[in-house]
């Protein structure tokens, strides 16, 4: 069996070395081309490391079992993870925008551009590798820590290649107009840089919100909830239906209703049957299932909806 809080954990850990090093390299070579944008990208790798420590802490302790405070466990960090990422990303944003207005009002000389355009073409190579590796382990294991991470390093890879662009039309336009210059590219480019990376925190926030206030899971996990519960062939219905999701892990919980007559060890079971196909047929689900008798009554209309009874009489 595949260990995914390890795997989790091996892939945040990548995310940190990767970002030390783009930091490293980003400032370097911003200071010594005198270039804002570059300098603006290594702050936004700075804040993909901040995100990827973040994520490492989360997922490492979001996997703590539950204890008597933490009935639920400890999922609940990687959504808190996310919104304090958020928040870091727009005070960065606001900074480069900052910088940028200034670089526009005072100009200053860029020098070695193919140096800034070769750091912002390996930043990418690396960025889209990692966000591949960090994407790939969210997917699998829900985590929305790491799946943060990932959105972090993708928009890294856009506005890098908004640099590139950026110092390869200052090289152009000032080798076809010899003696003028077009410094006043690279303060605008870091804008852009910045409203990307605002509108990626934006998504964020707006994602770990809706974690933090229980919203229910998506549709096409929904569906595939209610496809196990009435592949059962001892249910007659189910009603009160509710989902929420708390780091990786999706609560499940329903009244499954089953026929007044059948003995309370084969109802058992049949919720233990029910149990084990939501489980697989959503990653890491906990499911809990409170049986009730059939009263013949109908007035739940959640109940009557999903009434084999009634599904079976309207077929014919």
């Amino acid at each position: 069996m595949i260990d995914f809080n390890e795997e989790k954990k091996k892939v945040a850990r990548l995310s940190v070395i990767s970002n030390s090093f783009l930091v490293l390299s980003k400032f370097l070579i911003g200071i010594f081309t005198g270039s804002i944008s570059i300098i603006s990208e290594a702050i936004h790798s700075g804040l993909d490391l901040m995100a990827a420590l973040i994520a490492y802490y989360a997922v490492k302790n979001s996997a703590t079992p539950p204890d008597k405070e933490h009935r639920f466990g400890h999922g609940k960090i990687e959504n808190i993870s996310g919104f304090i990422e958020a928040m870091l990303i727009f005070t960065a944003a606001l900074w480069i925008i900052y910088e940028a207005i200034k670089k526009l009002i005072f100009p200053v000389n860029i020098e070695n551009i193919w140096l800034g355009i070769g750091i912002m073409f390996f930043s990418s190579v690396i960025n889209i590798y990692i966000s591949k590796r960090l994407f790939s382990t969210a997917d699998k294991t829900g985590s929305i820590a790491l799946k943060a991470d990932g959105m972090h390093l993708l928009t890294d890879v856009y506005t890098s290649a908004g640099v590139m662009f950026s110092l390869f039309i200052i090289w152009l336009m000032e080798f076809l107009f010899k003696g003028k210059h077009f410094h006043f590219l690279d303060p605008l480019c870091a804008i852009i840089v910045a409203v990307l990376i605002i509108k990626a925190a934006y998504g964020l926030t707006k994602e770990s919100f809706y974690d933090l206030m229980d919203t229910s899971l998506d549709n096409s996990d929904i569906e595939k909830i209610k496809n196990s519960i009435k592949s059962s062939g001892l249910i007659i219905s189910f009603k009160n239906l509710r989902t929420r999701k708390s780091g990786s892990v999706r609560f499940v919980e329903f009244d499954a209703i089953f026929d007044k007559n059948i003995s309370l060890k084969k109802a058992h079971d049949g919720a233990d049957e029910i149990s084990k196909k939501i489980k697989k047929s959503i990653n890491n689900a906990s499911v809990i299932i409170h049986m009730e008798p059939c009263d013949e009554k109908c007035t739940n209309e959640e109940c009557g909806e999903n009434c084999v009874k009634k599904l079976d009489r309207d077929k014919i």
